[in-house]
């Protein structure tokens, strides 16, 4: 080989080399960072339509990131532009042993984050997601979560601490002179049965009613509760509190209704139920036989004009059109994904992102999380930390009138359940 074509030879491999270096795909194959958020998602069983309205919700946030940068209309801080947001999820079926296998595929796939979409499924997982320091969300709440240590993070209060709302703003509305009765009227299962503790009575006692008893319906009543709803009429109970979900409360209150009582009916008496009894699903179903009810820890309706409320409306119009989502379920999966990604961020700040690990999301991410604004979606802005899991210090109670459900108030956590 001449001199000449050595030399030809060399300058093309050395424009070659330099061609592949500047390459557009190249560059982007390198700067391809990508971050998940989500987790297990039941959409498989009794709350399909719920955990898929949340999960709609982490499908468009998602989106919404990636192409703004912005993490809400009303912030100002930025998600890192060379990152890209992906939701990564499986169908837990509402298994917990499912949970747990999903749990150890998406963390090899390396997700940061998590979720447990239920109380069974939180429960499998607490542990392992603590031995693992990785800090997750949940649509679930209840006492277990906040027994340390713990990396599950809620955005909602206890059912103990939406009943103890309901029974402050019943009793700021009461007129008589005579203490208010009152008596559980609550599901015969375990997360009915935690409202019907000591301290709950206490707390009731404690701000001036007189407890009567407890009352116990079947999660899901396969006929009226009639023997219940007699029992708290005999008793002369004026106002009635529960855990109850939908297909509890609302054959209750039909049976209620029937026979005469209600805060506007014959015998006067206040309803009231904790979160669970998602008031979107209440009032489309039961109309105006539920005016009265009191139910606390709901999420706003899409009626109200929070921010966050117009900035979930828009998510749809751009990104869903023609498959908008109506459940208020929706605003928990906007809260939930906030969240995730708000840890993820403040993370990032202190590791870079090719070192980043679980530990690190959750020491400088979720702990770090304060006053983190929703928009309205959630009854407070989010404050988490070591040892303080319950993101919100207050509880809504609303009220459903003329067949809808309006705010009547805010009350603070009064933490009736004490932490062990």
């Amino acid at each position: 080989m001449t001199k000449m074509i050595k030399m030809r030879l060399a300058f093309v491999i050395i424009v070659m080399i330099m061609l592949i270096a500047t390459s557009p795909f190249l560059k982007s194959a390198e700067a391809a960072k990508i971050l998940y958020v989500g987790g297990t998602m039941a959409l498989t069983g009794a709350y399909a339509e719920d955990t898929a309205a949340a999960l709609a919700a982490f499908e468009d946030y998602a989106k919404y990131v990636n192409e703004t940068r912005n993490l809400a209309p009303w912030r100002k801080e930025k998600f890192p532009a060379d990152i890209t947001l992906e939701v990564l999820w499986r169908d837990d079926e509402l298994k917990p042993a499912k949970a747990l296998t999903i749990f150890e595929e998406l963390k090899a796939k390396g997700i940061l984050v998590f979720r447990a979409s239920g109380s069974p499924q939180a429960l499998a997982l607490k542990d392992i997601l603590w031995n693992n320091r990785m800090g997750a969300t949940s649509q679930a709440v209840g006492p277990y979560l906040l027994t340390p240590p713990q990396s599950i993070f809620s955005n909602t209060p206890l059912y103990t601490d939406d009943l103890a709302a309901i029974a402050d703003w019943f009793k700021a509305n009461w007129k008589e002179t005579k203490k208010p009765r009152v008596a559980h009227l609550t599901a015969d299962n375990a997360f009915g049965r935690s409202i019907d503790i000591p301290e709950m009575k206490a707390y009731l006692e404690k701000i001036g009613y007189e407890f009567v008893g407890s009352q116990y319906v079947p999660l899901v009543p396969t006929s009226p509760p009639t023997t219940q709803l007699m029992w708290l009429k005999k008793e002369g109970v004026d106002l009635a509190l529960g855990a109850m979900v939908n297909p509890g409360s609302q054959p209750t209150i039909k049976e209620a209704v029937r026979l005469g009582m209600g805060p506007h009916l014959t015998y006067k008496i206040t309803f009231g139920f904790a979160y669970p009894c998602i008031a979107y699903f209440f009032c489309r179903d039961m109309k105006d036989l539920g005016n009265g009810v009191l139910i606390g820890g709901s999420y706003p309706s899409w009626e109200e004009g929070a921010p966050g409320i117009k900035f979930a409306d828009q998510l749809q119009t751009k990104y869903r059109p023609d498959k908008r989502v109506g459940n208020t379920m929706y605003f928990e999966g906007m809260a939930e994904v906030m969240t995730q990604v708000e840890a993820l961020r403040l993370a990032l700040q202190k590791v870079p992102f090719d070192k980043l690990t679980p530990r690190d999301v959750l020491e400088q991410g979720f702990f770090k999380i304060e006053n983190l604004d929703t928009g309205g979606l959630t009854s407070t802005p989010l404050t988490y930390g070591p040892g303080k899991t319950e993101g919100v210090d207050a509880v809504r109670v609303d009220q459903v009138r003329a067949g809808n459900y309006v705010k009547v108030g805010s009350y603070p956590l009064r933490h009736v359940y004490k932490k062990e």
